[in-house]
Parts: C-alpha cells; structure tokens; sequence
C-alpha cells in the first residue's frame, strides 16, 4: 500500500485478539518453510502463521541509537505469538538510502538490515523481504525511473520498469547484492538463512499502460526464474494485491470496480511463484460505504481468493496486509478490533471448509516514539494493558 494515501496514527489493540489468531507456531527455527501442495510446511509439519508488517524496520536501524525499536517490536510480536513479519530490503535513493544510486550501497545501511534479520532470528520471527515498492515511498519504481533518465535512457513513464533493459539490469542486480549478501552479524549469506521465509518481486505491483496484468506477467516471469536461479532454497511471491485481470474475466466482478493492471490467476500461475497473497483495504477501495458493506467486501475477497488458490492455483495464499485505519469516519478502538476479529474468525472458518489460508500479516505494528511512521493503521503492542 502506498504510504502516501495513510495518514494519521493509532495505538492499542486488544491482546486477546492475538492470542485469538495465533493458531501454530513452529519451533524449528533452523528449518526453511517449504510448501506442499496449497499448505506452509516446516521438517514436514504444518506452519499455519500469523504475522504483522513493519516495513520501517531497516529505515530505523540505520540509526544505532534507534535500533531498540526493532528489538522491542519483535520481543512483544514473539510474546504474543505472531511469528513471521513482512519488512522492506529496499530504500532507493533519498533519506537513510539502501541503495544511493544504481549498484551503490550504503554499507551503514546494509547493516541495519542485517541486525533486522539477526534480531528476527533471536525471536524465533521468520521474514518476507521485499526487493523494491511500486509507489514513490523509499524510492521505488519512480526512483529507479528517474536513475535510467540520468543515464539517458529514453524512457517515457513508470510501466517502462517492467520492459526497459537497464531498469530490469538495475533490479537485478539490487535483488542479486541483497540475495547474496553476507549478514555481519550472524556469518550467514541471506540465501542460506532459513530466518527468511521468502522473498517479495514488488510490494503491490501495477501497471496503467496495459490492464490486462501480461505486461506485469512478462516481468514476474522474467523476474522470478532470475531470482530462483540465485537462490532455490527460499519460497518466493509477487506481492499482489489480488486484482484480476483478464484471463477469467468472470472473475473481475470480485474486484473492487477497477483493474490495476496485475491478473491474480496468470500471474500466479507462474511455476517460479511458490505462493499466493493478497492485500485488503476496503476502508480505502470502498471509501463511503458502511462497515458492513466493507465487511461483505472482505469475506467477499478472503473467500473468492481461498478458493482459487486452492482449487486452480493449487498454491498456499497469505492475506499479507490488512488492517482498518483510525481516518475512518466514525472509528473506535473498539470498531477496529471488531473489524480485526471477524476477519480472523472468517479465516479458521475458510480453515474447517479445507480451503484456507495459509497465514495473515495485519498492517502494521509499530513501536513507541515513532509518530513519524504512523500510517493511521499503526498498532503498538506495549501501549496496551
């Protein structure tokens, strides 16, 4: 989701809701999460998850003096059973920069990723790493847009990211520097880590130029074997929202009333891709409408998208953001925890039908003294009795 259409800030949340969610947690740290079939699996035992976002986390432990936020976030996620967070691996060009300019890296900066992963690994957290945003926020594809016009490269808008040969050279060699990377704390390579669960192509890819999600496909494809072929250990996803497109077009009516460019069957269909996701924000998609048509919606999306990734795409399905915003008109604690609830209930209900989903990740947890990463989504776990 891009930060820039979030505003505002919201603290608590009730802890009986997480003890709610927290459905399996799998001790064998040391083991990476495959997949068999439409389920998560670990030495050969289920992992059905549950987990937060905090895409702020290298960003803030580029700062040493800050790193206790981090460490804080993961003790208090672990403790209320939650045990896999989604973080950004990219921030391109701009304040606390990973990447400053193509194929240059701040090494300051790489090692806050590094006491990220470490600290994950000391809570018994498992990670999904993103490699670049679609969105302006930490540089993203305008960012590396912008490098390519630079360097004279006739470009003529954003979808270019997804064709041009030396913005797909520019990202790869960001996701082969990241993949191959050699963490200073703990001496292992990121691609032999199993603290990392999996690797994201984008968070939520779009595309104007072409709605029918092949363009996007074209990429993903491209993308997905470049980054198998460096590392086959980890899982790997797209980071889709879970538009469809047109390859069912029947489907679309599932869509909130428009299309985004990416196709939640084609895309996902590609063998590379170990699992599904979707993203879910009817606060924002269906702005206006009352909470229990937002509701519909979601069950609507969970459901539909359960389904296809159980019986056509044969793969597990995360809903990796969710969450409902203190902007609301009319919005409570109280409501929000409701909204959180219910979505949770919805998912053991998908659970008992045989058709479930694999694992959750709300949008997001924060932690205190972080006003200027508040999104108006932002639950702090200590804020709460």
């Amino acid at each position: 989701m891009s930060l820039s259409h979030r505003a505002g800030y919201a603290v608590g949340v009730l802890i009986t809701l997480l003890a709610l969610v927290c459905q399996a947690r799998v001790h064998s740290h040391g083991r990476f999460v495959r997949t068999e079939g439409t389920r998560f699996v670990v030495h050969g035992s289920d992992f059905v998850f549950n987990g937060f976002n905090s895409y702020w986390m290298m960003h803030v432990a580029a700062e040493p003096s800050e790193r206790h936020k981090v460490s804080n976030t993961f003790q208090e996620a672990a403790g209320a059973g939650l045990s896999v967070c989604r973080t950004w691996a990219f921030s391109d060009g701009g304040d606390r920069a990973l990447q400053i300019s193509p194929g240059v890296y701040d090494e300051r900066v790489f090692q806050a990723l590094d006491f990220v992963i470490s600290e994950a690994c000391r809570n018994e957290i498992r990670l999904i790493l993103s490699f670049v945003n679609n969105f302006k926020d930490y540089g993203g594809r305008p960012q590396y847009v912008e490098w390519a016009r630079n360097a004279g490269v006739n470009v003529n808008g954003e979808d270019n990211f997804y064709t041009n040969p030396t913005m797909k050279e520019y990202y790869k060699n960001h996701v082969k520097k990241v993949t191959t990377r050699l963490n200073t704390v703990t001496k292992i390579a990121y691609k032999d880590d199993p603290t990392i669960m999996a690797w994201e192509l984008m968070n939520e890819p779009r595309c104007q130029a072409d709605s029918s999600g092949r363009m996007v496909n074209g990429w993903v494809q491209e993308m997905a074997s470049f980054v198998k072929c460096l590392d086959n250990k980890h899982l790997l996803e797209i980071g889709m929202e879970g538009f469809y497109g047109d390859s069912m077009p029947e489907k679309k009516v599932n869509n909130p009333g428009y299309q985004v460019g990416t196709d939640f069957i084609t895309n996902n269909l590609i063998k590379e891709i170990d699992f599904t996701t979707i993203h879910a924000y009817p606060d924002i998609w269906l702005f206006g409408q009352n909470d229990s048509a937002q509701m519909a919606f979601m069950q609507r999306w969970m459901g539909t998208h359960s389904i296809d990734s159980n019986r056509i795409l044969k793969k597990p399905l995360v809903l990796a953001e969710f969450g409902k915003s203190n902007k609301d008109s009319g919005h409570s604690l109280g409501a929000r925890d409701r909204y959180l609830i219910t979505v949770y209930e919805s998912m053991n209900k998908f659970e008992w039908t045989g058709e479930g989903i694999g694992g959750s990740l709300v949008w997001q947890l924060m932690g205190e003294g972080m006003n200027s990463y508040g999104d108006g989504y932002g639950i702090i776990l200590s804020q709460h009795d």
